[in-house]
């Protein structure tokens, strides 16, 4: 039989709920879910349907009839068309809010665990935070332009920015000036992307790097405009024709890029693509929480795995006897030798290990530790909570960036392996967005 024609006719609903990914939920009269772009929970709104499924349909808000008292004026001329905020519609308070009943559900609905104690969010400034990210590029010959800007909410499409309010303040001034810059490159139609990074000032540049990705070589006069442009905003410029491998300095010849985590004394280094969390105020604020959970103490010895550049393991090194990271990216792991070094800690080692294959062989599994850091990716710890001797721990830290890994992880722990799940809450490393960042403390029963 052909499929039956999706009605797009225009209908009133009432909004219950919103979803993990900050869209409202309502019930169509058979009871079926629908999923509305641009509503909030109290509201009534005339939607218009533009996608279904078997279990749900999927609407956008058309007009609000009845708002909730809580919807606020987006600051953004581009909400409701750029994809990367989906909450400027909610206020601040609301959206922790928003965030913090995810996680509960999650740990009810996956993980069958609730904890003892729900800690208070962590929050730092809810506008311009974003120091790393990445712009899609798109030359539109039809418009005769070049868009530069986030993905829309329909990934198909690259929103022509003028301004952000998310991204840290230098990189939201240059916005317009990349796509005027890229308009008038050569390779305007082989740029796909841009990487924005920063850390701290140097006296060189400003401690900003923009990465261009090019899919052709670039002739001279682009070269010499990538420079100028780099030159004029006192941003260091990298090039990427290939792999991340394949990056290199334009200018200056070799900006060192850093920051500085001063209530620990330490400043990390890092390369243009690494992994740095994007909410500096934030992280500082999460290193904090997560050392007082682990109760870290001079004789201690700390095992913490997905270490990356060595974001906790540094501050730890300089509360414990030893502490020992484990990272899967190679890189990332020289970086981390390289950046105990530079800050004096000889108490600090680090191993590259895949931490989803088998490490029960491996010399630093066998070593006794007092305390297990965890801060995965997505996908969670499953695999290396498999393998690990659990027992020998006094207490576990969660570092979590998926409410549904970590719900499914803290059952393993809790309901399989014996722990108690203490403390847990949100942290809001994204304000704007429905990205949900949480941490957790499990000690033993």
């Amino acid at each position: 039989m052909a499929r039956k024609r999706l009605d797009q006719t225009p209908f009133e609903v009432d909004v219950l709920n919103l979803t993990h990914d900050g869209r409202g939920v309502a019930r169509l009269p058979d009871g079926k879910a629908l999923f509305v772009t641009g509503a909030l929970p109290d509201e009534r709104v005339v939607a218009q349907r533009f996608a279904r499924s078997r279990s749900f349909d999927e609407a956008v808000t058309l007009e609000v009839l009845r708002a909730s008292e809580h919807r606020i004026t987006p600051r953004c001329p581009h909400f409701g068309t750029c994809g990367g905020c989906v909450l400027q519609h909610l206020d601040a308070e609301q959206q922790i809010i928003a965030k913090d009943r995810v996680l509960r559900e999650n740990f009810e609905r996956i993980g069958h665990v609730t904890p003892k104690r729900w800690m208070a969010p962590l929050v730092d400034h809810a506008w311009g935070y974003r120091r790393k990210g990445r712009f899609s590029v798109k030359r539109v010959e039809k418009k005769d332009k070049t868009l530069v800007g986030f993905r829309e909410r329909d990934p198909r499409f690259v929103a022509e920015l003028q301004e952000c309010h998310t991204v840290i303040a230098p990189i939201a001034a240059i916005i317009p000036a990349l796509a005027q810059l890229i308009d008038g490159m050569d390779a305007r139609s082989t740029l796909p992307q841009i990487e924005f990074i920063a850390g701290d000032p140097r006296p060189e540049f400003d401690g900003i790097a923009l990465v261009f990705r090019h899919l052709q070589p670039l002739v001279e006069s682009d070269v010499a405009a990538l420079r100028a442009f780099g030159e004029q905003h006192r941003m260091a410029i990298f090039l990427q024709p290939g792999g991340n491998d394949s990056v290199h300095a334009l200018w200056p010849e070799a900006p060192a890029l850093s920051f500085r985590l001063e209530d620990w004394d330490i400043e990390l280094k890092f390369r243009p693509l690494d992994f740095i969390q994007v909410n500096a105020g934030l992280n500082r604020t999460m290193i904090a929480r997560t050392l007082e959970l682990l109760d870290v103490q001079p004789e201690d010895r700390v095992l913490d795995l997905f270490c990356g550049l060595g974001n906790f393991t540094l501050p730890l090194a300089r509360r414990v006897r030893e502490v020992v990271g484990v990272e899967g990216e190679a890189g990332l792991v020289a970086r981390a030798k390289e950046n105990a070094a530079h800050n004096g800690l000889g108490n600090a080692q680090f191993h590259a290990a895949d931490l989803t294959q088998d490490q029960r062989s491996a010399s630093w599994m066998r070593q006794g530790f007092d305390k297990l850091l965890l801060d995965p990716p997505r996908s969670g710890a499953i695999d290396v909570l498999r393998q690990l001797p659990l027992e020998r721990f006094k207490r576990i830290v969660y570092v979590s960036c998926h409410p549904a890994s970590l719900a499914r992880d803290a059952g393993y722990l809790v309901n399989e392996r014996g722990w108690t799940l203490a403390d847990a809450g949100v942290m809001d490393m994204f304000p704007q967005t429905a990205h949900v960042e949480s941490i957790a403390l499990f000690e033993k029963r």
